[in-house]
């Protein structure tokens, strides 16, 4: 009898019910696959639901409308002057909207059992994560070219040039990055979109409204300005005026690059591992 028969090749072990495989096991090209088919999965999905762009595409536009020509007369004197100071700002905001829906999103993909499908999948867990900021970052180009070119229609001025302003939009991106780690942390650590969306917005509303994008903080009490200064959002929201309006940028990039690092480092390795625990 052959040694063949008598010791006969192993069966490859069948995937654990615990999830994908970890990332360093798959290799880089492999991971690399998988990021590129996964990320094309979410935009065909945008493709097929085109009206998941309408926030994108609609609130920079109603932003500018009500808070310029509401606002704009009693905050500068005029709208265009307002103008000038808002809209720079509201590329953060615009961001972080986008953000911080990331994480509703992901609760969703939980909940329908997308994330069990992956977990039969022979794929690095990164890939899925990544492949969603990639996605959501496109969304946030999309939202920033309708920001600045309705503004531009309007009658905004771009005085630092194209370059400056291309700076100040990946300086929003950047910011914007590490703010879907914090939405993908909450996407995962609650249990219902609806929860999500509360948490969101209990995280943007202070962001958004205690900060310089919308008015100065000299006008403000001394406790709220003493929060605006030192607010993520309003650094961003001085250093995109400054680049677009061709003015010292100061230290508010830098302060910009720091927050975005700090978040991060921080954010990102809770939500790998709460993103594990949970596949």
């Amino acid at each position: 009898m052959s040694t063949a028969t008598l010791n006969p090749a192993p069966h490859p072990a069948p995937a654990t019910a615990g999830g994908g495989e970890d990332d360093t096991r798959i290799g880089l090209r492999a991971n690399l696959r998988h990021l590129g088919a996964l990320t094309r999965r979410n935009l065909m999905r945008i493709k097929a639901d085109p009206e998941s762009m309408l926030d994108a595409l609609l609130i920079p536009v109603i932003m500018i409308v009500l808070f310029v020509y509401v606002f704009g007369g009693a905050m500068a004197g005029d709208q265009h002057t307002y103008m000038q100071y808002m809209v720079p700002g509201l590329l953060g905001t615009t961001g972080l909207n986008l953000a911080m829906a990331l994480g509703t999103g992901l609760n969703t993909d939980f909940q329908t059992g997308v994330m069990d499908r992956f977990r039969t999948l022979p794929i690095g867990r990164s890939a899925v994560l990544l492949s969603k900021m990639i996605a959501e970052t496109l969304r946030a180009v999309v939202a920033f070219a309708v920001l600045i070119g309705f503004s531009m229609v309007l009658g905004m001025d771009i005085d630092g040039g194209p370059l400056k302003l291309l700076a100040a939009v990946g300086l929003s991106l950047v910011f914007g990055s590490s703010l879907m780690w914090v939405s993908m942390l909450l996407g995962m650590s609650l249990r219902s979109a609806q929860a999500v969306q509360g948490m969101s917005m209990l995280v943007m509303m202070p962001l958004q409204f205690g900060s310089s994008i919308f008015a100065s903080p000299t006008s403000m009490p001394g406790w709220l300005e003493a929060f605006t200064r030192h607010n993520p959002l309003s650094a961003l929201a001085d250093a995109c005026r400054a680049l677009i309006n061709d003015q010292p940028v100061g230290n508010s990039v830098l302060t910009v690059l720091i927050w975005s690092v700090g978040i991060t480092v921080v954010t990102a390795p809770l939500a790998v591992a709460r993103f594990r625990k949970r596949t």
